[in-house]
């Protein structure tokens, strides 16, 4: 609130009625405008030209002296289109680069004073070429179960996100015969490049929600998905309440209770029916 009172006084712009929305902002927030008319003592025309001022300041000053660079996500895994399918392939930069080197191996050996020296040097030998090994195996598995993802998912790729499959790590463990306790170290904090944009492979796992009487399920995410994209095709005349969001999924097969819906609805930052309704009949 300070921070824009400052701006405000800079533009001249800081009078009675501005300074009473400003000290409110948890009201605007809310977008409670017929609390906020009353509080300021302006009419809807007014309220909606203060309410554009303050959309148009600059909530963090601060951030223009800020030049930190960001570090954009280095995907470990690279999905391109290709005829009659998808190409699916590990990322050689963000691989760990560990070689042995055999010349110098054998040049120690032959220089090792006593059986002592010698066992010590095979022992390191083997421990390098276990951690060789042990890594060529974990890129391998890398592969196979980002393989499997983009081969589950292959809807969600080609159509978009309202096309994801409800998965689990169980599922991509039976098929590639490993634990799911492998399934989620190998995907923890790997990122996956697809013509869709970049995603951390654990986006592909979601649970099953709304099963419908044709047996057909849908993941979570796409329901979110579905939820936002009919909110944002709002009219100020016909804004969904959570009840009537909930007949439309369940008339497309969806079966689903009104608090997820409720709990979706928060989780990504909707207004209620009654804020977005405010907000639309002011055209703010």
């Amino acid at each position: 609130a300070e921070c824009l009172a400052l701006q405000l006084r800079d533009l001249n712009r800081f009078d009675p009625a501005m300074q009473a929305l400003v000290e409110n902002l948890d009201i605007l927030a809310k977008r409670d405008f017929t609390a906020l008319k009353k509080i300021c003592r302006v009419e809807s025309e007014d309220l909606v030209e203060m309410v554009s001022e303050i959309k148009a300041l600059n909530p963090k000053p601060a951030q223009a002296f800020d030049h930190t660079v960001a570090q954009p996500v280095t995907p470990d895994v690279l999905v391109r289109r290709q005829p009659g399918g998808w190409s699916v392939e590990l990322n050689s930069e963000t691989l760990p680069r560990v070689l042995v080197n055999n010349q110098y191996y054998a040049r120690i050996c032959n220089i090792a004073a006593d059986k002592t020296e010698k066992e010590y040097i095979d022992n390191c030998y083997q421990a390098a070429n276990w951690l060789v090994k042990a890594l060529h195996q974990r890129a391998q598995t890398i592969l196979r179960v980002a393989t499997e993802l983009v081969k589950r998912q292959d809807k969600f790729l080609g159509k978009g996100v309202q096309y994801l499959k409800p998965l689990v790590l169980r599922d991509i463990a039976q098929v590639l015969g490993i634990h799911e306790s492998t399934v989620s170290r190998v995907t923890n904090n790997k990122y996956m490049a697809t013509p869709r944009g970049i995603f951390e492979m654990k986006y592909f796992f979601n649970f099953a929600l709304g099963d419908s009487a044709d047996g057909d399920v849908h993941s979570a995410e796409a329901i979110r998905y579905r939820i936002k994209a009919m909110i944002d095709k709002e009219t100020a005349d016909d804004v969904l309440s959570d009840d009537k969001i909930v007949n439309i999924l369940r008339r497309d097969g969806v079966d689903i209770a009104r608090r997820t819906v409720a709990k979706y609805r928060e989780a990504m930052q909707i207004p209620s029916s009654v804020q977005r309704r405010r907000e639309k009949s002011l055209n703010v």
